[in-house]
């Protein structure tokens, strides 16, 4: 979860719906490989989430402490809400949750969904977000990362997908980014999702295609998305970018709702 330095939208696609079609049209499974309802009570699932546990920062000056508390990550009436609190710990002022489906969920291909509702105030940073399982190709943003739904609290309602390569990432300003004002995105859910295919890489908003980035064919430095990724899912508090018009304490404690996340596998050509 990287922080644009500018957020203008360059390589993105035009938001008209004009985008020059794929090669090959490619097709996913009808039932999801993976997935989590969150048809349960208490903790997220162990079997298929994780947490990043900590608050160094994150590479982003983030302000939170990642915890593992029920009280940051909790499943009740069939929805995922990961919360952000006013609260110390471990010399931070806020906690928050940042679940992962490392070794749990590793996918090469498919089609990603997730039906969120996001958390709102100034300085909340949550994300939809896809990282390299086994770092291939080196260190960030070497390997790659995929942002399936980003949004800071300032912004409100922006949506962003954005994809990092080492040619293509935010601290050089080329990174490949297409946004959508989405009106209530705090106050309903809508659908993320992300096609991954060898060939290109889709961001649809409630199946509205808004992004696409294709593969050159020029090598790791452009296209790393050829080896194992997996999710994440997280709320930051402040950060390079999600602070940059500082924090609203009155917002918290404010949650990401999660209804369900699905992955499809592509089918093969």
């Amino acid at each position: 979860m990287k922080a644009p330095l500018l957020l203008a939208l360059l390589f993105a696609l035009p938001l008209t719906g004009h985008a020059q079609q794929p090669a090959k049209h490619w097709q996913f499974e009808k039932n999801p490989v993976w997935a989590d309802e969150f048809n349960y009570s208490g903790l997220p699932d162990s079997a298929k989430w994780g947490y990043d546990i900590g608050g160094r920062g994150w590479g982003n000056n983030e302000l939170q402490y990642y915890t593992s508390s029920i009280k940051n990550a909790s499943v009740a009436n069939g929805v995922l809400s990961i919360t952000a609190r006013k609260e110390n710990k471990e010399g931070k002022n806020y906690t928050s949750a940042r679940i992962v489906t490392k070794n749990k969920g590793d996918f090469l291909y498919g089609r990603f969904e997730i039906k969120a509702k996001l958390p709102a105030g100034r300085g909340t940073w949550p994300a939809i977000w896809m990282l390299p399982t086994d770092w291939a190709y080196g260190n960030w943003p070497k390997s790659g990362e995929i942002d399936i739904m980003e949004h800071v609290g300032y912004d409100l309602n922006n949506i962003h997908i954005t994809a990092h390569t080492e040619s293509y990432y935010f601290k050089i300003n080329t990174q490949k980014t297409a946004t959508k004002i989405i009106e209530n995105a705090t106050t309903a859910f809508h659908l993320y999702r992300v096609d991954w295919t060898p060939q290109y890489m889709q961001g649809f908003i409630d199946d509205q295609l808004i992004f696409e980035f294709k593969n050159e064919g020029t090598g790791y430095k452009v296209w790393p998305f050829d080896k194992r990724f997996h999710l994440l899912l997280n709320v930051a508090v402040g950060g390079d970018w999600g602070g940059q018009k500082g924090i609203d304490d009155n917002a918290f404690p404010t949650a990401m709702e999660v209804d369900y996340v699905r992955v499809y596998k592509m089918i093969d050509k």
